[in-house]
């Protein structure tokens, strides 16, 4: 590392110890609340990605298929499609919010309160 490279820990010292909050970005406890967290986080924004792709293709690609009315009505698939997406949006916040509630919120209040008591 040149001198006008920052070091990871900013301008203190490596053999500095470590800020409580450096402990805990280091703690395994943490490390498991990451990977939980990219694990969920990238699956859904995978499959809303996938889910949007799939609406654009069809969109360009089989515009007869897009276009069929249901029904009697005026509603075609592609509307009925560009609706569900937002629906999906919709659900995939409900759905994180409650995965946060019950797999991240708990351990990240207990990784807090170490933190705050360590200060």
């Amino acid at each position: 590392m040149s001198a006008t490279e920052e070091s990871p820990r900013g301008s203190a010292p490596p053999d500095a110890p470590l800020t409580p909050y450096e402990q805990m970005q280091r703690s395994p406890e943490f490390k498991a609340l990451r990977t939980r967290w990219r694990r969920y986080i990238f699956t859904m924004s995978g499959l809303f990605l996938a889910w949007f792709l799939a609406y654009v293709l069809l969109a360009d690609f089989a515009p007869g298929f897009v276009n069929s009315h249901l029904g009697g009505t005026n509603l075609t698939v592609g509307l009925l499609l560009g609706l569900l997406q937002f629906v999906s949006t919709f659900v995939i916040a409900v759905a994180y919010a409650k995965f946060a509630e019950r797999n991240l919120d708990p351990t990240a209040a207990e990784l807090r309160t170490r933190v705050e008591e360590n200060l």
